[in-house]
């Protein structure tokens, strides 16, 4: 029989209308554009204004809007899975709100916490319901409302971080396209350098906690810096001498949009010319877990059936990893 992978059929991103430039950051923190463009690439970054405005009404917006490109009935999506670490609500699970708001209503959902490698992680999770061919269409969504756990008066992690999502339809195939290889890591020591202090079940919510601003993303810059340099160019290149490519058999990378500097370092370490990696950070910023899908849908037009594409992340946990996707459609005319 034919091996069964699992293909990206469709993708589409979600970003809100809001943007906050670095000049308006300047007004709230000590900090300045030249300062924040030359050390993360970053110039503005898109926020989710409004009352009662959660990860999902991003999320809703992008799977709507991936049902309709791909002629989808919701009816026929069989699961959601969500990466998010900014749920609406500790449960039900975010995933659960989108499809009951976009009507599949005959899917089930959960959400995956990974930080910056949610999306790796939850692509490769749906791709093995498609691969052992107990489902035909299942939606991953990368989504996440940074702004909601940003401290505006930290400019060590407030210059960072945006809003969005984006969302891919896994499909089955048995050409050689779609899902080829993953390896996906994680190291639980790193806890100390990328997390939040409160608001779990070993630090729930005081009085105290709130007013120790311990609700919001903590971050050792330099530690993670260090780290993510290293392991994510390091699975990426596992992950390529793993399948046989080189630097020239790759049409693309794709990393998550944390830091150009990590990015700059990923792509000399795969041996990758940099107009073939995939930018969006200077717009959007880091929006965790939503970065991978939104830089897909962006450069969606450029990208060929049969093109080799490497997927790299790293995120809090510490978790980090890297795939291999054959892309499996043409841009549509």
């Amino acid at each position: 029989m034919d091996r069964i992978r699992a293909k990206i059929t469709g993708i589409q991103g979600y970003v809100p209308e809001y943007r906050l430039t670095n000049t308006e950051l300047e007004k709230l923190v000590e900090t300045n554009d030249e300062w924040i463009t030359s050390r993360t690439g970053i110039k503005e970054r898109r926020i989710l204004k409004g009352e009662n405005q959660g990860t999902s009404v991003m999320a809703v917006e992008a799977v709507r809007g991936l049902l309709e490109k791909t002629n989808t009935d919701p009816m026929e999506i069989e699961l959601i899975i969500c990466a998010t670490v900014t749920p609406d609500l500790p449960f039900p699970a975010t995933a659960n709100i989108i499809a009951d708001k976009v009507g599949a209503k005959k899917s089930y959902s959960f959400d995956v916490a990974a930080a910056c490698s949610g999306f790796l992680y939850a692509l490769q999770v749906g791709a093995q319901f498609i691969q052992s061919g107990t489902h035909k269409k299942v939606i991953v969504v990368g989504a996440d409302k940074m702004s909601a756990i940003v401290d505006y008066e930290d400019r060590t992690t407030c210059i960072l971080f945006g809003d969005g999502a984006g969302a891919v339809l896994l499909e089955a195939t048995t050409e050689e396209t779609g899902i080829m290889d993953a390896i996906l890591k994680s190291d639980g020591s790193g806890e100390p350098y990328l997390h939040m202090k409160a608001g779990g079940s070993r630090r729930p919510a005081t009085p105290e906690t709130l007013a120790a601003r311990e609700h919001f993303a903590y971050q050792e810059g330099a530690s993670v810096f260090k780290f993510a340099v290293t392991n994510m160019a390091d699975v990426s290149a596992e992950v390529m001498e793993r399948n046989g490519l080189k630097g020239e058999d790759v049409a693309w990378l794709v990393p998550h949009q944390a830091n150009k500097r990590i990015i700059d370092a990923t792509a000399n370490r795969m041996g990758i010319g940099f107009d073939k990696v995939m930018m969006n950070i200077e717009r959007y910023g880091n929006t965790t877990a939503a970065t991978i899908p939104l830089c897909l849908w962006e450069y969606e037009s450029q990208l060929k059936k049969g093109d080799n594409l490497i997927l790299a992340a790293f995120g809090g946990g510490f978790t980090w990893g890297s795939i291999y996707v054959k892309w499996a459609y043409d841009p549509k005319k």
